[in-house]
């Protein structure tokens, strides 16, 4: 696929390995000679400081783009991953949709912006991910506005299917009104522990109900994947023959041959 592609990666629910699924997926395909961005779009900044860059007094962040005082050129931060660029968050971005709350247009911002700057932009990014909030919020409605399509990690855990229901309702909504080919990639199951009943009973259920949307690899539940962020990296460079890297190395596998599926239907 020549076209940059937009790829959320979202859950309204908080915890879910979401942040930790956007800087592995975008760093296993850094690894791979794939020019990737990261969007991180959560006023918590996780995905900033996961990748090791510090958000606290910046003023370049994606909040300053989303307010109109920057463009993309103005944002974009090299990581210490080659090929690996990242827009960072801060805590700013929480303000955002107070201060834009009399702006009918706002749901577009960085759908334009970003159209703009890969039009101008050509060939640049083979994949721009959006780490979205733990929140049905006009951040996450940003996102989807601006999205080609969605990855959802999904936790094997006790309500999960149930919220999952709510999100979909939501996509729903964007489908119908501001982006109509807005597609699933993929669901993607989380803290998966194979010895415990209820994660194998809500894998079960999820590929009854979603079927080939849930993706083969599970990715199990595993300290490292805990520990990474805070040394400021993906799993995948910080311990890559962990259970939980072993597992990220299979999804992005996994997605890249989803990638030449969807080229040779295209």
């Amino acid at each position: 696929m020549n076209k940059t592609q937009i790829i959320s990666v979202i859950n309204q629910k908080g915890g879910v390995g979401k942040t930790t699924t956007v800087i592995n997926l975008a760093a296993g395909l850094a690894l791979q000679n794939k020019k990737v961005l990261v969007i991180d779009l959560d006023p918590q900044g996780n995905a900033t400081t996961g990748l090791g860059l510090s958000n606290l007094n910046s003023k370049d962040t994606i909040y300053e783009l989303l307010i109109g005082d920057k463009d993309f050129k103005d944002v974009i931060k090299k990581t210490s991953i080659e090929n690996l660029n990242l827009v960072s968050s801060n805590v700013d971005l929480s303000g955002l949709e107070v201060e834009t709350a009399g702006d009918n247009r706002r749901a577009l911002f960085l759908k334009e912006k970003l159209e703009a700057f890969l039009k101008q932009n050509e060939g640049q990014f083979s994949y721009v991910f959006i780490d979205c909030p733990p929140s049905l919020s006009l951040l996450t409605v940003m996102a989807l506005v601006a999205s080609d399509s969605l990855i959802v990690p999904l936790q094997t855990e006790f309500f999960a299917l149930e919220g999952l229901t709510q999100l979909m309702k939501t996509i729903e909504r964007i489908t119908s009104n501001l982006n109509s080919n807005l597609v699933i990639r993929g669901i993607l199951l989380t803290m998966f522990d194979k010895r415990n009943k209820l994660s194998n009973q809500v894998e079960v259920e999820a590929r009854s109900y979603f079927k080939d949307k849930v993706y083969t690899t599970v990715i199990p539940r595993n300290v490292r994947l805990s520990e990474a962020p805070s040394h400021g990296m993906p799993v995948l460079i910080y311990d890559k023959n962990c259970p939980g890297s072993k597992s990220y190395f299979n999804f992005i596998n996994e997605f890249i041959s989803q990638d030449k599926f969807l080229e040779s239907a295209a």
